[in-house]
């Protein structure tokens, strides 16, 4: 191959962001779909698509596609492209990890925490930990692509911010973002975790249903829904909030935002392990719960079947309201099973018009840890992928070539030396 202009080809690269985000959702793999899917010219695509194969971004893999007729070379991102840091904020505990695109973990780390710390604390105990992630890594990881923060309160996608009354206190219209980008200078996304276990449920396991209503039965209680394939979050991100949905009654438990009788006092981890301590069982959370369901405990599948119905009967006005087509119900006390699930489907079919439940699914979600973790690694995958994320990476690797090569990792400096 002939030598080539290094400055032509950084701008080829940083042109290709459009041909790059087609590859890397799976919009065109292969050389013929990206003519037709980005309306350039074959002479263009050409151009950009060599730039990314020289820079190590995409690979063109051995295996083929069925064309119809001569068999089609498969264009995909390389899987050494780079990697993503994301941490689920728990009530009780911070998990990191390192991923991959896929994604997949790469190395991950559990932190003791309580959200009495405050939000700089933590954001510095979280950037501490990634720093050590990486120090940790074996291998060639790639570039940092973008960050990702999972949070268990109502989050303002927009601004990156949580957003009224919830259980992190001295959180509410904190920047989280601006401390994450100073530590590590890439972008950073911030979201709700019920939302972010929905992305994930619908992306590995249900992308068949793109109306889709997620239900997270743990300590607390929320929902995601997915609308038309895309998330929906309202207009402040406090969208499937079902938890403090309230119904009256004479005997209104006090929930813990204050409140009486909301869905979650009646029927969360928390509620049911208070009554079951009320009945002499030592349980304090919906870990807890499940244990004693395990054990086949009487008392313990009673109050999750009595849960069941209760959420059944929330559920019942979102089916109504949404009318999706499938319902998928996780989280820690889902690993009960039918003692909970046969109370939703009861109430739902009993109280819904049989237009909204004639082709409604409602199924338990596949059993997997911390699908939170998971969402959020796919939620930053999503958006540096997309165009205008696409454009942000190759600028960011584009703009290494003039640093010092002490300062920049080995792999974007390969890169750069064979694109240019």
């Amino acid at each position: 191959m002939p030598p080539r202009d290094g400055a032509g080809d950084n701008a080829a690269l940083t042109n290709a962001s459009d041909i790059f985000s087609l590859i890397a959702t799976g919009a065109a793999v292969s050389r013929s779909a990206l003519l037709e899917r980005s309306g350039l010219s074959r002479v263009t695509v050409t151009q950009r698509l060599n730039a990314l194969i020289a820079a190590d971004l995409v690979e063109e893999a051995a295996r083929t596609l069925p064309s119809g007729g001569r068999p089609t070379r498969v264009l995909g991102v390389n899987p050494q492209v780079g990697h993503v840091l994301v941490a689920n904020i728990g009530e009780s505990h911070l998990h990191l990890a390192l991923m991959s695109p896929e994604p997949t973990v790469i190395a991950q780390s559990t932190l003791r925490y309580d959200v009495t710390e405050g939000p700089a604390a933590t954001l510095d105990r979280i950037a501490d930990g990634f720093r050590h992630l990486l120090s940790d890594a074996d291998g060639d990881i790639g570039i940092l692509l973008g960050i990702g923060l999972s949070l268990p309160a109502p989050v303002d996608y927009k601004r990156g911010r949580v957003v009224g009354p919830s259980i992190m206190r001295g959180w509410d219209d904190v920047d989280i973002i601006g401390p994450m980008v100073g530590h590590f200078g890439v972008p950073v996304y911030v979201d709700n975790d019920v939302n972010l276990m929905t992305l994930y449920e619908y992306r590995r396991h249900f992308r068949l249903s793109d109306d889709m209503l997620f239900i997270k039965v743990g300590t607390g209680i929320g929902a995601g829904f997915i609308a038309d394939g895309k998330i929906f979050r309202g207009a402040h991100g406090a969208s499937g909030d079902i938890g403090h949905i309230q119904f009256e009654s004479e005997d209104a438990p006090l929930c813990r935002c204050g409140k009486l009788g909301c869905v979650e006092a009646r029927a969360a981890g928390w509620a049911i392990a208070r009554d079951l301590r009320a009945l002499g069982f030592q349980a304090d959370n919906a870990r807890d719960v499940i244990a004693l369901v395990d054990q086949q405990v009487p008392e313990a599948i009673m109050l999750l079947r009595k849960a069941g119905r209760v959420i059944g009967e929330v559920t019942a006005d979102v089916v109504s309201i949404l009318n999706p087509g499938l319902v998928v119900v996780g989280g820690t006390l889902a690993r009960g099973g039918d003692f909970l699930l046969s109370g939703i489907r009861e109430l739902v079919y009993q109280r819904c018009l049989p237009l909204a439940t004639r082709e409604l699914n409602i199924v338990l979600a596949p059993p997997q840890a911390d699908i939170a973790l998971f969402g959020t690694g796919q939620l930053v995958v999503d958006n540096v992928f997309s165009p205008a994320g696409a454009s942000d990476l190759l600028n960011r690797i584009a703009s290494t070539a003039g640093r010092p090569a002490a300062d920049r990792p080995e792999r974007a400096k390969r890169r750069l030396e064979r694109a240019g």
